[in-house]
């Protein structure tokens, strides 16, 4: 029997919230683990109001079918790794930087998926990129020149985070108008950028500094694919504009759950 003090946190939670995807990387924590921040959690339950699965990024176990019948959406999170120069026919990757062949083979194989099925798929930083050569475009470290990567991974995080740069907002698109904003301050933090972009992406967004691609959308089987290159769930908690982009994202939710 279940006890009360579970039964009443069960009716405490409300009606069923849409259900997102956050995909996992993989990493080594003395033996392999799935691993993703915290911080990509907490906003799509306060501000998207959505419910969060967990989705491990092994290739070998993914069943790509279940997950996209399972789902109401996607969100491709930041990582450390970059998308493998293999996936986009690019340049190797400089030295240090480094790779997730198993995150590039789930991601891109289950947002295709997804996107297919007219659900909704996002992208930060990382996910971005993996939107961008899941259209057909490339990436490059050199659209970066390290502007927007300092610190290390493993140093001190408010430092690697903590700086902003502008972007400007294209007139018309989404994030414009969830913002009420044409330009605004935001964190990006990679090692490598958009080179070619993806055939069917538009832009939301570039850098005011030197005009690199922050932000893509399409609208390709009846749902949104944005993706974003700065963090907006760093400071999701105390900015309107980060808000305004999980806000988007529970839009998109709802709206697929709706049809299922």
């Amino acid at each position: 029997m279940i006890h009360a003090r579970f039964q009443r946190s069960a009716l405490a939670s409300g009606p069923a919230r849409p259900v997102i995807g956050v995909l996992c990387c993989n990493e080594t924590r003395d033996r392999p683990v799935q691993a993703v921040a915290t911080r990509f959690i907490t906003p799509l339950t306060r501000f998207s109001d959505a419910a969060v699965v967990l989705v491990p990024a092994v290739r070998d176990d993914a069943n790509i079918a279940a997950l996209t019948l399972l789902l109401d959406g996607l969100l491709l999170t930041g990582s450390r790794s970059n998308v493998a120069p293999e996936c986009y026919g690019g340049a190797p990757l400089p030295a240090g930087q480094r790779c997730d062949p198993d995150r590039d083979a789930v991601a891109l194989a289950l947002a295709g998926s997804m996107i297919e099925a007219g659900k909704p798929v996002f992208g930060i930083c990382r996910g971005l990129q993996e939107i961008n050569v899941l259209f057909g475009g490339t990436l490059s470290a050199a659209t970066c020149a390290e502007r927007h990567h300092r610190g290390s991974w493993d140093g001190c995080y408010q430092a690697l985070f903590g700086h902003g740069h502008d972007v400007e907002l294209g007139a018309g698109g989404v994030l414009a108008a969830s913002t009420g904003r044409r330009r605004m301050r935001v964190n990006s933090v990679h090692e490598q950028g958009i080179d070619r972009l993806g055939t069917g992406l538009t832009i939301e967004a570039t850098a005011a500094d030197d005009g690199l691609i922050e932000a893509v959308r399409a609208r390709p089987c009846g749902a949104d694919v944005l993706g974003v290159q700065w963090h907006p769930e760093w400071d999701a908690d105390r900015s309107a504009e980060s808000r305004a982009f999980f806000g988007l994202i529970g839009q998109s939710l709802r709206i697929a759950a709706a049809a299922r």
